[in-house]
């Protein structure tokens, strides 16, 4: 009974807000929104037009997306100063934030679900469309195949919509006396599920490093460098040992990782070694020792890149990527050059176009900042192209490098600048973020 009491008390409490509640039509807060999306992915203001089965539909195709979208459709009235901030304050999670206003449209989003400028080039993206509707549907279908994130465990199985439920209330007052463990059940099939992903995520990532830490070893095999041969001098068998040092670590990374940010290190280190083989390479052929430069772009297992070169991705806009010779040559000579493809769900793909599990992979062998600006415009470079994520590639799938993941409860501990602007905010400027927001893929 001690242990009952608490919660009857709550049941209590729950049970006298469900009758006190207004009705939806006499609360459209920014507090009242926000509990609504706390339950669901969709509000719609009383005063708004647009109809409950749209409302139902668009909320079915998030939750089956399992992606943190929120999308609030509000009257043309509807105050707009620091609404996204506030919005996102009171809600709490980490997410994507879209909300149609009379027959304006605008989104917000964490950089660790979706970076700014991919939020933009959304936003661009279903400018023109006049129908609500089609509007809301066409901008969830694009975010929902490029965010990072998963959704909030707090979402029932129903779809959004406006206002508080009483019948949802009592149901979870029913809950908590029927034995108080729901909340922990959930949180632990959030947790459960997120640690699945990453599994998942991970044994995609290994079969792509396996063939890169092969490679590396063929590579050593070939080089066919003996310490004591005739010739060899200390600085040689330095480089050599360093290559041997790298491949030895890149098993060593690989065999103990547990999640896809661990991939990094181990690509890191491929990097280090076959720098240490192309100067190991010029000493023993008498050639001046090579700069440090990235890998080459198309494919980091054809060693350090000695040019940077022009190239422009089918229908995307040009840019200046580091090349090996090899390629640099098939370029110059208007041929395609040699591209690390993958596996993916719909079949072999470029590693750019293969989704956020490839970050750590691609980190590790283009720090510094360097591959956001080479991937821009592409579905793993929107990930990437945020200060944050160019320091550190840790958050490559999802936001592993610490921090909130899209769908975690962070309450007002988020980052302001991604929310400002837009509908009014200071400097805002006009709505939608629309324009040229450089081409890409």
């Amino acid at each position: 009974m001690k242990l009952l009491a608490p919660v009857l008390a709550v049941l209590a409490i729950l049970l006298a807000l469900a009758a006190g509640t207004p009705p939806a039509s006499a609360a459209t807060g920014v507090s009242t929104i926000a509990e609504s999306l706390r339950k669901g992915p969709v509000y719609v203001d009383p005063a708004a037009r647009f109809s409950r089965s749209d409302a139902d539909a668009l909320a079915k195709k998030i939750k089956d997306a399992d992606k943190p979208v929120f999308v609030v459709v509000l009257p043309a009235g509807y105050p707009t100063a620091n609404l996204f901030t506030n919005l996102r304050t009171a809600t709490g999670i980490t997410g994507l934030y879209a909300i149609r206003l009379g027959d304006r449209f605008d989104a917000r989003a964490d950089s660790s679900v979706l970076p700014r400028t991919a939020v933009r080039n959304l936003v661009g993206s279903v400018q023109g469309e006049k129908d609500a509707n089609t509007q809301l549907t066409d901008f969830t279908d694009r975010a929902v195949a490029n965010m990072g994130g998963s959704a909030p465990s707090s979402w029932g199985s129903s779809g959004g919509g406006g206002g508080v439920s009483s019948t949802a209330l009592i149901t979870v007052g029913a809950v908590l006396v029927a034995g108080g463990g729901g909340a922990y059940a959930l949180v632990w099939r959030g947790r459960r599920r997120r640690a699945e992903e990453q599994a998942a995520a991970l044994d995609r990532l290994r079969v792509v490093v396996d063939e890169d830490i092969t490679a590396f070893g063929e590579e050593l095999d070939r080089l066919d460098f003996h310490p004591a041969e005739a010739g060899a001098d200390d600085a040689m068998r330095a480089d050599y040992e360093r290559a041997l040092d790298a491949y030895e670590q890149a098993k060593s990374y690989m065999a103990s990782a547990t999640k896809p940010e661990d991939v990094r290190a181990v690509t890191q280190s491929l990097e280090d070694g076959r720098f240490s083989l192309a100067q190991l390479a010029a000493r023993r052929e008498g050639r001046p020792l090579p700069e440090r430069r990235p890998p080459c772009f198309f494919d980091p297992r054809h060693g350090p890149s000695v040019a940077d070169a022009t190239w422009t991705p089918p229908g995307g806009a040009p840019r200046e990527v580091p090349v090996c010779a090899a390629d640099a040559t098939r370029l110059a000579d208007g041929r395609d050059p040699v591209v690390r493809e993958v596996d993916t769900d719909a079949g072999r793909r470029p590693y750019w176009d293969a989704g956020p599990a490839y970050g750590p992979w691609a980190g590790g062998y283009f720090g510094g900042g360097l591959l956001p600006g080479l991937l821009v415009g592409t579905l793993l470079g929107s990930l990437m192209s945020t200060p944050a994520y160019a320091s550190d590639y840790g958050s490559g799938y999802g936001d592993f490098g610490g921090g909130y993941e899209g769908g975690d409860v962070s309450g007002a501990d988020f980052t302001p600048d991604d929310f400002t602007g837009g509908f009014g905010d200071g400097g805002g400027g006009d709505f939608g973020g629309g324009g040229d927001f450089g081409g890409g893929f």
